[in-house]
Formats: structure tokens, sequence, C-alpha cells
């Protein structure tokens, strides 16, 4: 019996060999690829552990939030008792151990989730501080540092920031210094967005939060959660944050959510982001759900499997292309704060080879080929590969970057594991091919 077993088993490795042969892995980076697998058995059993804890996490808040078929049908018009958003938004409030959550199809993106939190919770005359460096590129025209109609500045709202130490620490003294009267909200991006800093630890976030209450125990502490929902045990809400924002089309959608955006927090911060989202005197009473609610509920249920699925890729490129010679961030052994790995590549061409190895694995728009260009609220050009089920969903194997020094792409996503190591395995592919590839495929 295990002599068979043995031999269905070759057979198996066999034939997949030959179906990455037929979809275009040479056997050299095939081979090279289940060489650099071989030694992360013990870090992929470690991200199967946090999967599990968080897989019962969302089944255990569905449970005592009484989530019944019902919930699943949607609403229409105003969207008066709707009780499947109801019951979802005590679904999230569970899960990240908050006093109430909106989320609704009606937010319509990541930004305009952070963009919400902001503008409801602060007021003219308030202080924005952000004590972790320059925030994503497109909340720089929601807070005013690049002009924009609509902006927190017109609405005289000042910002403030206090830069990373060089080691990717918190500059205390700084931030301690930064903290003045008219500071009303924190804002902490716990994941590096198109920089090349280190992702933040929630066991950092809140030791920040930490200091920040001593100093000052008024200020809302808010986390931008993208791309770090499910990736450890804890969220930043465990840690002290008043806030917790994210994108349904990230983590907690499970790449089954179509749209929207998901805030959790204190109910007084909650509330203020309902009237802003809908009308003063409205707040979370409206807001049809249509048919959004199954793919929803569906999606957070497997979000903790897919985001393992999704880490999983991202440790296998940064072990692969650090063989390859290449800075990767986080490196081959560091542990892992949210999906995102960075590469670092030394010319814009193999930043464009690699964006096309993604595209070309995609199961949808495999034969376009993404080229640089100018994009809503960035200040240079920049390229995304994604040929996913849902469009712009980055937890789905996609692979992005402005195109300038340092010339970094963002891979991250993938719906499955073997789709995600598929695209990797992808993109080395294309730079061997293109004459880009210097490194050791011993």
């Amino acid at each position: 019996m295990k002599r068979q077993e043995g031999g269905f088993a070759e057979s198996v490795r066999e034939e997949k060999r030959r179906q990455y042969e037929a979809m275009g892995i040479s056997g050299q980076v095939y081979t090279f690829g289940e060489s650099v697998l071989e030694a992360l058995q013990g870090r992929f059993a470690q991200i199967d552990a946090v999967a599990e804890y968080n897989q019962l996490k969302v089944l255990n808040a569905m449970q005592e939030a009484r989530v019944s078929e019902a919930c699943l049908s949607g609403t229409t018009g105003y969207g008066y008792n709707d009780l499947g958003r109801e019951t979802l938004e005590q679904v999230y409030a569970r899960v990240f151990h908050t006093e109430d959550a909106l989320v609704r199809p009606q937010i319509t993106c990541g930004t305009h989730a952070l963009a919400l939190a902001l503008m409801s919770n602060l007021r003219p005359g308030d202080e924005l501080l952000s004590p972790v460096g320059k925030p994503y590129d497109t909340l720089e025209e929601v807070i005013g540092i690049r002009p924009s109609r609509g902006s927190l500045r017109e609405y005289g709202i000042s910002y403030r920031q206090v830069d990373l130490l060089p080691d990717g620490g918190f500059d205390y003294p700084a931030i301690a210094q930064a903290l003045g009267e008219k500071t009303r909200l924190v804002t902490i991006q716990r994941s590096k967005g198109y920089q090349t800093r280190p992702t933040l630890s929630v066991q950092q976030i809140g030791e920040l939060i930490g200091f920040i209450r001593a100093r000052r125990p008024d200020v809302i502490c808010m986390v931008d959660n993208c791309y770090g929902e499910f990736v450890e045990t804890l969220e930043p809400s465990d840690v002290g944050a008043d806030l917790v924002v994210g994108s349904l089309i990230k983590n907690p959608g499970g790449g089954l959510a179509p749209i929207g955006g998901y805030l959790a927090g204190k109910k007084e911060c909650i509330e203020n982001a309902a009237f802003r989202l809908t009308s003063p005197g409205l707040g979370k009473e409206v807001g049809a759900s249509l048919t959004a609610l199954p793919s929803f509920y569906q999606g957070l249920f497997l979000a903790p499997s897919v985001t393992a699925g999704a880490l999983k890729g991202a440790v296998f490129a940064a072990n692969l292309y650090e063989r390859l010679g290449f800075c990767v961030i986080p490196d081959a052994v560091q542990t892992r704060h949210d999906i995102i790995q960075a590469v670092r590549f030394e010319n814009p061409d193999m930043m464009i080879a690699f964006c096309q190895g993604i595209q070309a694995a995609a199961p949808v728009d495999s034969f376009v080929r993404p080229m640089p260009a100018d994009m809503p609220g960035y200040d240079s050009q920049v390229i995304m590969a994604a040929g996913a089920f849902v469009s712009g969903s980055s937890i789905e194997l996609s692979a992005d970057g402005p195109v300038k020094p340092p010339y970094a792409v963002y891979f991250q996503g993938g719906l499955t594991w073997q789709h995600a190591k598929f695209g990797i395995l992808k993109t080395v592919q294309n730079l061997v091919e293109k004459g880009l590839v210097k490194g050791d495929f011993s």
C-alpha cells in the first residue's frame, strides 16, 4: 500500500510539473521555486495556525449574532429595517471587539472609508496628527497635503506629521511635542503603502497608542487597517484603537465582496461616521443593502483562509526574490503584519516585467499587457497588474507601484496559495525571458 501511495504521489508531482511547463514555466524556474518552497513548511504551518484561530473567531461572531437565512436577503429604497445589514454590523463589531461597526456597500473604497472616518470625527479648528510619517498617496488630497476640493484643509482642519526614525521606530520625543491642544485625532497607517518602511505590528500599534493615551487620553486613535486584517490573532482594536478602518475588496471581503468598506470602533465615532455617510438625523437607519449581503457574509467567513493564502504567497515571493539577489521588504525571515510584499528593482523595465508576469498569470484579462499610466490621486505614473473577478480587488493576485525611484513593486493577494505561487513563478519567468534577472538558480 505504501509503495502504491508513493507511486501515486510521484505521478501527481510529475503531472504538476508538466502542467506548469504547459503554462509557460520552464523547468529551471519551476525547480528553483520548489527548492525555495522546501524550506517554508514551518512558516506555512504558523500561518495556518493563525488562520484557524481567526476562522473560529469569525464563526463564533456569526453564531453569537444569530446570523440567519433571512440575513442574506437584501433591501431596496431607503433600506429601513434591514436585518441582514444590522446583523452584519454586529458581526463586525464582535470580530473586532468594538462597541459598534459600519459596514456598507455605499462606502466605495478604502480611501473613502478613511475619508469618512476623518471628516466625521474632526471639526474646523481641530488638528490631525500622523505619528508614522507620510500617509498613503490617495489620502494626501483628502487631508490637503496636495490641494484638492473638499479636503480637510479647506474645512479648517490642520495636519501635522512626525516621521519614523531611520530604523522604522517611532520618534517618541517628537510625537510628544506634536501632541498639542488642537490635536483631535491621531491616524496610524498599519501597512507601508507605497513606501519601503516596515509594516507596523499590532503590538507596536498598541505601544504607540499607550504612549499617546498617557499624554492625551481624549484624542481619538484611528488605525488604517487595510491589508492587515486576519494576519495576526489580534487587531488594532484589541490594543486600544478607537477606530479601525478598511476596505472590503481587501482582506475582510474574502475576494467575494464586490464593493464596500468598514469602520469598527467606539459607538460615538461610528455614529458620527453614519451621519456623515447618509444624513444628520438618519445615520445608520438608511442605506439599502441591495444584493450585496450574501457576498459580504460569505466573504468575511472565507477571509481568514484567503488571507492565509495571500500570506503564503508573500512569504514565497520574499524568499524567492531574496535568493535572486533583490532587496525585499519584509525580508525572507521577518514576521508578517500585512499581506504586502515589496520587491525593489534596479530600473523601471524590471518593474514592468514583474507586473506583466502577474497579469499573465491572472484568470481574467491574462492577455492584457499593463503599462505605466497617470492615475488619479498619485503624483507619478503608476503601473497596476490585476486580472481580478472584482475590479481593483487587491486581495486577489495583483501588483502595482509608482514608476519612480526606488522602483519598488508591491505584490499582494491571491485567492488561493496555489494561484499566488503560479503568479510569482510567472514573474520570474518573464524577467528571465527578457534577460533582466541576475541571480543564482542553484
